[in-house]
């Protein structure tokens, strides 16, 4: 009985400390980007003009130096690939997680670059 008692003050224990432990909080919207948008920025760290907002899929050709996906989790669209010309690499396509991640979710390039496309999908 003794053990049977021990084994339950145990699990509820572990189950408090699970029950109380911090989750992900979303990082606040950048400039001009609110919540269920993908968003492209002339200057580093979401700074500078907003040059793309887009809450679903695009292609064109816009400079940028910064993204970030403020999209909601939604299974299967919630992530972004991003194609863009890359610097040295020429077109390359990164995924980008929904803010706050667990994964990348904004970025800053180390140069302007050249954005083509943005397509929401699935996990990355």
């Amino acid at each position: 009985m003794l053990k049977k008692t021990a084994v339950v003050a145990t699990a509820a224990a572990m189950f408090g400390v699970i029950a109380s432990a911090p989750t992900a909080s979303a990082e606040p919207n950048p400039p001009n980007c609110p919540r269920g948008n993908f968003c492209a920025y002339s200057g580093p760290n979401q700074t500078g003009s907003l040059v793309l907002k887009t809450a679903g899929n695009w292609s064109g050709r816009v400079s940028f130096q910064s993204v970030f996906n403020n999209g909601y989790r939604s299974p299967g669209a919630d992530h972004v690939d991003m194609t863009y010309w890359y610097e040295g690499d020429g077109t390359v396509t990164s995924c980008f997680h929904y803010n706050p991640g667990p994964g990348d979710y904004k970025w800053t390039a180390p140069y302007t670059e050249v954005l083509y496309s943005v397509r929401w999908r699935g996990e990355c």
